[in-house]
């Protein structure tokens, strides 16, 4: 049993992290540490322990690993106080400020003997395994071009923002999600071409982003804005022989926002009007199309990959240099905007 506690009882925790793990039977969540008691907006779950006093949880013999839920400002100062505490630590993406401070927390951790990572739960999403099927599948030939988005129509959002802040920014609000899932499975790239702008113009909040990695002949591309009033596909792929389009997200968050949890046996699957669309020509030069089953998703399989690190002491799936990587990605992003 790995007992564990989080840092900070907002969405984080409640929407996207305590529905899978309340699933698992090799997980207990013991504790719950939120700063104020009297702003509290979800729900109490039964058998767990609020408490308002941080040194009640860092200090707790019975914690095995604590999950840090609060904004990234704060995720360096929560994580060195947890490693100080001799815990093992999972922190809310993306993972630090910036790629020194993430340096600095896995050399810590290291020293200490403890596990920190990064909740990259988005390497589980059903669309992303589902391009990772068709690629390896072979229909598509050699892949020459992968483009991911992740588009919103919230004007509004950026709107309301009338000053520049790296940690409220998109690209490190958002490509934390699909730069990390092109790492986990392209690797490093051999160079980035980056557009991150401000489409309100100088002092304003960063709203959109396209970066092309490149890796030989491949190009992957990952795009998103707050101004997409019509959503474009979330993944496109072509190859020397094939496409494939998938054109709507991973529904896990989706069910997740209308309450309807992962104990529902049809909880973040895909029907048959959201498979994707795969073309190729076979070796006899016959086209075919044909819809592709999506692979289910799953979040919580962070959570079982990290009981295996630390209970079994296996190798880490989300490795340390891949979130350097990304931090090193973010932060160069971002630079020169004001």
């Amino acid at each position: 049993m790995l007992n564990i506690g989080y840092i900070g009882n907002g969405k984080s925790t409640n929407r996207y992290h305590l529905p899978f793990v309340l699933q698992r039977e090799n997980l207990k969540v013991k504790t719950i540490y939120q700063r104020n008691s009297n702003n509290e907006k979800w729900n109490r779950i039964e058998g767990v322990k609020y408490t308002s006093d941080l040194d009640e949880l860092l200090k707790d013999k019975d914690i095995d690993l604590i999950v840090v839920c609060t904004g990234n400002d704060s995720h360096y100062k929560y994580a060195k106080q947890v490693l100080e505490s001799n815990k093992h630590c999972l922190v809310e993406k993306p993972f630090m400020e910036n790629s020194e401070q993430a340096k600095e927390i896995f050399a810590f951790a290291k020293k200490k003997g403890l596990i920190v990572q990064s909740y990259q739960n988005r390497r589980f999403d059903s669309d992303f395994l589902t391009v990772q099927k068709v690629i390896e599948d072979g229909k598509l030939g050699d892949l020459l071009e992968v483009t991911m988005h992740f588009d919103y129509f919230r004007p509004e959002e950026p709107e309301a923002c009338t000053y520049f802040d790296a940690a409220r920014s998109f690209l490190y609000s958002h490509a934390c999600h699909t730069i990390d899932q092109v790492l986990s499975y392209f690797g490093k790239p051999d160079n980035i071409h980056y557009d991150v702008r401000q489409l309100l113009g100088d002092g304003r909040m960063n709203d959109y982003f396209d970066l092309d990695l490149y890796y030989g002949t491949l190009k992957v591309s990952v795009k998103s804005s707050y101004f997409r009033i019509k959503e474009r596909p979330s993944f496109i792929l072509y190859g020397k022989k094939g496409c494939f389009v998938k054109e709507t997200k991973d529904r896990q968050e989706e069910h997740l926002k209308l309450f309807y949890m992962p104990e529902n046996k049809d909880f973040g699957v895909d029907t048959l009007k959201h498979y994707g669309i795969l073309t190729y020509v076979d070796d006899e030069g016959i086209v075919h199309e044909e819809k592709v089953k999506s692979v289910d998703g799953d979040y919580g399989r962070v959570y079982d990959d990290l009981y295996e690190a630390i209970v079994k002491g296996k190798d880490k799936t989300i490795t340390d240099d891949e979130i350097i990587w990304q931090m090193e990605i973010l932060e160069t992003g971002i630079k020169g905007l004001r």
